[in-house]
């Protein structure tokens, strides 16, 4: 199978994008994004586009926590669950991208343990097990995102844990080590565990999934959480908890959700990474989508803090300004991943600004002390809903520039899927309500473009603060939502009949759905390629610089055309010397791109796709690039347990 799920006139500007107290001052990568501001970018020049052609392995390590689905097996750090030691283990999906600080590499892995490697060598220093509960409690794998680090102003060496690593599990534990040692602090929450799950006292039907690290800053811990999505209408509503970086003790938090509607909806959490502006005191939140997913009839009020960027006070939680990007969400178009904060010269004064990528495909670039659009956002009007009990938005926020990374139309029947199909696709479509961007979800099933595996996933983009260039990968992913009566949903699940993939309960509202991505019975796309790209933008100008298919989908052994792309899952990172360094794509490649052109320069087969983003950083005066290579069953069900790390030859 190809993959499983698969401008009105504008007055502008000359800009000149800086960002100076932002920029990644280090050899080191010390969070999720690289930096607080998210902006994913190395100042780190030995390699160089002259020479990444000649980058080689120079170290790999394999932490044996990978599971393919199956029984737990020799030869790997397999714990079956303690429910069931006879049952199969749920897949792994790594995201994780390693950190490298305190002259460490430091990773965490789908089994919930944290590996210290040697920067140099890939030898392991320590690792640490959490020993958590290796089951699907929210997720249909078992998913991790990487560790978090942390430091005391002055670290006394005579002290344990003035260092420490964090990391989450899905029974939404959250656990503080040595970052020397490797023993667990003590005087963190409960012997060095806080239960993030005390503080989930409204419709508890899941576990606070602790999957991304927390965001760490001054001594607090930022922590947001991932749920079980398109299960129930009413969920756990949406929270971040601002904990104690020694103690764990909760300082605030942060409610994406008033009263009233955390009764009767849910979620509206915040899954992905997010973003500090150390200056101003500000964390920005990417919110998702409250529940359910595909039905707002029970939610007809507004929701104004779901699907948006927020704005928080560092100190006190409380919201200094918040921007929806979807009305009254009906398409599980979650914000999920951190705003990349970068400062725009404008007219002579310094414009503090954010990029917030979305599923969507738009890209919000906005004054990150008011929330205000740098480029204009228009509120446009979109079609309206025929289901009974449902009332879309009559209008939705909509960005002219910068260009949308895809269309407002879908990209039409893709000849080639249409004729080994005897005519299904094009059948197909002509039985769909298609509107364009925004049809909402039908009884008769409507075409969704893009999809919510489409546009920009959580890797979100990165950016050269020196020169304003930002790249970002996107995927073209065309899905159908129909939306289908409880009773009739009811009568099908007792007969056995919604057992195959695509149907989802969301018990409580008045209709199940089936989503699925547009694929002919041979598992082709239905659309036209390419199915996967990355572009560049000039954020002085908004105008978008390049923009060219990226990856290669891979079916019975062979390549496709390059021309066709992949759908893609994680991000960019970008280095000082004008490279980009990027895994994603469903063929298990590794690529350096040419920050100019978006031409690929170099790449590399690993074992399995890189979903996460990789890690630049300098070590004893080399520079390294690491790829965490664990595969996601999104794209494909190739998975692995591989970190490996290239440089150039001595």
């Amino acid at each position: 199978m190809w993959t499983k799920y698969l401008l009105s006139a504008l007055s502008v500007v000359a800009l000149t994008a800086t960002c100076g107290e932002l920029r990644a001052q280090s050899a080191e990568w010390s969070t999720y994004n690289g930096d607080l501001a998210a902006q994913k970018f190395s100042p780190l020049k030995q390699i160089t586009p002259q020479n990444v052609g000649n980058l080689a392995v120079a170290w790999r390590t394999h932490t044996g926590d990978v599971s393919s689905g199956g029984p737990p097996s020799a030869g790997m750090h397999n714990r079956p669950p303690a429910t069931d030691p006879q049952a199969d283990l749920p897949p792994t999906v790594w995201s994780a991208t390693p950190l490298f600080v305190n002259d460490t590499v430091y990773l965490g892995t789908p089994f919930y343990r944290i590996f210290a490697l040697e920067p140099d060598t890939g030898k392991v220093k320590w690792s640490y097990d959490t020993n958590a509960v290796l089951e699907a409690l929210t997720q249909p794998d078992l998913k991790n995102r990487g560790v978090a680090y942390w430091q005391a102003d002055a670290p006394d060496a005579a002290q344990a844990c003035q260092k420490r690593i964090y990391i989450g599990t899905m029974d939404a534990k959250l656990h503080s080590i040595d970052a020397d040692t490797g023993k667990p602090c003590a005087d963190f929450g409960k012997g060095g565990v806080v239960d993030i799950d005390q503080w989930n006292v409204e419709n508890a039907k899941w576990p606070l999934s602790i999957l991304q690290p927390p965001t760490v800053y001054k001594d607090f811990l930022f922590v947001g959480w991932a749920g079980k999505d398109w299960a129930d209408a009413v969920d756990p509503p949406g929270t971040v908890f601002a904990l104690d970086a020694r103690t764990g003790a909760l300082r605030w938090t942060f409610h994406a959700l008033n009263p009233a509607d955390a009764a009767k909806s849910g979620t509206a959490n915040v899954w992905a990474s997010m973003a500090v502006d150390r200056d101003r005191n500000l964390l920005f939140l990417p919110v998702s989508s409250p529940s359910p997913n595909f039905f707002g009839g029970n939610r007809l009020d507004a929701i104004s803090l779901g699907t948006s960027v927020t704005a928080l006070d560092v100190d006190t939680g409380k919201v200094v300004w918040s921007r929806q990007l979807v009305h009254h969400d009906i398409w599980d178009l979650d914000t999920n991943s951190a705003p990349t904060l970068i400062d725009i010269q404008k007219d002579g004064a310094t414009i503090p600004a954010l990029v917030q990528t979305s599923k969507q495909g738009f890209l919000y670039v906005l004054n990150r002390e008011t929330g205000e659009p740098v480029y204009p956002i228009e509120e446009r009007p979109f079609p309206a809903s025929t289901v009974p009990g449902e009332k879309a938005s009559p209008t939705q926020p909509y960005v002219p520039l910068p260009k949308a990374v895809v269309g407002d139309k879908w990209p039409g029947v893709f000849g080639l899927a249409d004729i080994v199909s005897f005519g299904y696709c094009s059948r197909t479509a002509a039985t769909l309500r298609d509107e364009g961007r925004f049809t909402p979800p039908s009884l008769e099933g409507s075409l969704v473009y893009p999809g919510t595996i489409g546009g920009i996933e959580w890797g979100g983009g990165a950016v050269d603060p020196s020169t304003g260039t930002f790249v970002v990968n996107y995927s073209s992913a065309v899905q159908i939502y129909k939306l289908i009566p409880r009773a009739d949903y009811d009568k099908a699940a007792t007969a056995g009949g919604l057992e195959t993939g695509g149907f989802f309960p969301m018990t409580g509202a008045p209709y199940g759905v089936q989503l699925t991505t547009f694929l002919n019975p041979l598992g082709m796309p239905c659309w036209k390629p390419p199915y996967g790209s990355i572009a560049a933008y000039d954020l002085k100008t908004g105008k978008q610089l390049w923009d060219v298919p990226f990856g290669q989908v891979q079916q019975y052994g062979f390549y496709m055309p390059e021309s066709w792309g992949s759908i893609t899952l994680g991000g960019p990172v970008i280095t000082a010397s004008g490279l980009i360094f990027i895994g994603a794509s469903m063929d298990s490649m590794v690529r350096a791109l040419d920050l100019a052109t978006g031409k690929v320069l170099w790449k590399s087969l690993v074992s399995a796709p890189a979903v996460a983003l990789p890690a630049v950083y300098e070590y004893k005066g080399k520079q390294y690039v690491v790829f965490a290579a664990g595969g996601n069953s999104i794209l494909t069900p190739k998975v692995s347990d591989e970190i490996i790390a290239f440089a150039l030859p001595d």
